[in-house]
């Protein structure tokens, strides 16, 4: 059986609102103002800034940061998230075909809770967080222990993300990828554009 690790936020949960408004949550507790909330998303996924500095204008995250930003999100993370449209019955059309998993920089306790509340947690077998590894994506920690303590063949698993981190993870360690066009990042033409492309792209990677 080949396998399936689908990125979250972005990928398969709309989660922007909550995202946003819990950065500007911790921003506006540090004195600084609310960020638009476009530019925060599209910068989401930038491996090329200083997340700190770029969202909280400090050169690392603080643990004032991190204990604002986790007291906001757990209150309100399934308050404002849904679904993109055809990923349930996306997953319901693979889960017979794959082993399916998920690799996000959210903590995987937050990942567990919103996907429960949106009635797909039991089609992963498998979830993993920043909060489980040193170095979230872009590095490949994640991938690396979801291929490794679930007896994966690297070369029959693909990654399914929005973002360049996604990309990024995946090609360090020459996994396949797929990347999608309804996330936090634009990528025009390069992208799979909806969920009927996605399902014949990975049919076609599981078929090749």
């Amino acid at each position: 059986m080949k396998s399936i690790i689908f990125d979250m936020d972005g990928t398969l949960i709309n989660s922007g609102n909550i995202i946003a408004n819990t950065i500007n949550h911790v921003r506006i507790n540090c004195g600084l103002e609310k960020m638009d909330k476009n530019i925060l998303l599209e910068n989401l996924n930038n491996p090329e800034i200083n997340s700190a500095q770029f969202f909280y204008e400090t050169k690392e995250f603080t643990p004032k940061h991190s204990k604002l930003f986790e007291t906001y999100y757990k209150k309100h993370c399934i308050s404002d998230i849904v679904l993109y449209d055809g990923i349930k019955e996306l997953l319901e059309k693979l889960k017979d075909d794959f082993f399916l998993s998920i690799a996000t920089n959210a903590s995987s306790s937050f990942a567990i809770q919103m996907t429960t509340h949106l009635k797909i947690n039991s089609y992963f077998k498998d979830i993993i967080g920043a909060n489980d590894v040193e170095n979230p994506k872009p590095a490949p920690d994640m991938l690396n222990v979801l291929i490794n303590r679930n007896n994966l063949i690297q070369r029959e698993t693909i990654l399914i993300g929005d973002g360049p981190k996604d990309i990024l993870a995946a090609k360090s360690i020459d996994l396949d990828s797929l990347l999608v066009n309804w996330g936090f990042s634009t990528h025009q033409d390069n992208a799979i554009q909806n969920i009927l492309q996605l399902e014949d792209e990975i049919y076609n990677w599981k078929n090749k």
